[in-house]
């Protein structure tokens, strides 16, 4: 005897329009985000509360089919470990969410082999566009996406020269180089002169030394290269930079690292040292990540408001993909602040 198969209909957007009282077409609008119709605020909540309770799930295959698109974006970034991302990718996600559309988060490790394979994924067409935070990769790697259609957008570490390319592509950026000289100013002011650096050899970090010089500078303080050490980005490289400072004679009086990871590993270092934290050596950071406030001491460091930082950064993408941002490409500067704690 044949096995009989239960089959469950599943909701259609004509179920949702009955129990919502509204038309088929209303409740289209409605599940596309779509800026077509003005759709009052009590209305849309009726909408949503009915596909809730149907449990309705819309058919993205169809609708990519009808429209062309993949309702979802990209975000390529270099370092998922580092405690800066998460809450950047929150505010990209958040705003993705609001225009209905799904989110692949690519990690690279900032190498330029993976950076590459990334972009060769997203022209499968897989996404409608990307969000890149490339330390390899340039312009002229993104022209052929840019070409295609595709909707890129780029954190940078500082305002770059419009692109020679003259392509539709869109730049955010903190300045970089002028949070690095107020850090590393705010330590002068405070009396530091023998100022350490712990450095990354790629992304950001160049913009941040630049910044550093240039405070030391203004100050007629003499660069010395031998307080400029290579830190990695990484928690265990800071440890070790910090290290080598420490074995200087004279030391440093104030450490500026380039990211709040390698300021950890320096604040063990510091410690394991038989040293205190400020009197002995002050420390600023960079990126006011959530656990800056919870060591002893706090943490001073820089803040760049990541998540709205991603948020803007998805707004932009999202300008560009619903044809209302201009035919060239933008340079967006986004605040950032120094924070000061008990370490500095």
């Amino acid at each position: 005897m044949a096995k009989e198969t239960l089959q469950i209909k599943q909701p259609t957007q004509g179920d949702v329009a009955r129990r919502a009282g509204v038309s088929q077409a209303l409740v289209s609008y409605v599940l596309n985000n779509s800026s077509v119709v003005s759709v009052p605020a009590e209305t849309r909540q009726r909408i949503l509360h009915a596909v809730d309770e149907l449990g309705y799930v819309p058919n993205g295959t169809a609708r990519s089919l009808r429209t062309r698109k993949t309702y979802t974006i990209a975000s390529i970034i270099p370092d998922i470990t580092n405690p800066f991302y998460p809450a950047f990718e929150r505010g990209v996600q958040e705003s993705a969410e609001s225009h209905g559309y799904d989110l692949i988060v690519y990690n690279t490790g900032g190498v330029a082999e993976k950076e590459r394979r990334c972009l060769h994924s997203v022209q499968q067409g897989r996404v409608d566009g990307i969000i890149g935070v490339f330390f390899q990769l340039t312009a002229r790697d993104l022209i052929v996406l840019v070409e295609r259609g595709m909707a890129v957008v780029r954190l940078e570490a500082k305002k770059k020269e419009a692109s020679k390319y003259d392509l539709p592509l869109d730049n955010l950026y903190v300045d970089n180089v002028a949070a690095a000289r107020t850090a590393v100013g705010y330590l002068i002011h405070r009396g530091h002169t023998r100022i350490g650096m712990l450095d990354g050899l790629h992304g950001p970090g160049g913009a941040r030394v630049l910044g550093y010089r240039q405070a030391l500078a203004e100050h007629r303080i003499v660069v010395d290269e031998n307080l400029i050490r290579d830190g990695d980005f990484k928690e265990d490289g800071g440890y070790r930079a910090m290290r080598e400072l420490l074995r200087l004679s004279p030391r440093p009086t104030a450490v500026f690292a380039a990211n709040d990871m390698m300021a950890m590993g320096a604040l063990l270092a510091i410690r394991e040292a038989g040293l205190l934290i400020p009197q002995d050596v002050a420390l600023v950071g960079f990126d006011d990540t959530p656990v800056t406030g919870l060591v002893t001491p706090s943490l001073t460091t820089v803040t760049q408001f990541q998540e709205n930082l991603g948020r803007r950064a998805a707004e932009m993408l999202f300008e560009r993909l619903e044809g209302t941002a201009p035919e060239h490409g933008r340079y967006e500067e986004m605040p950032y602040e120094l924070i000061v704690r008990e370490s500095a």
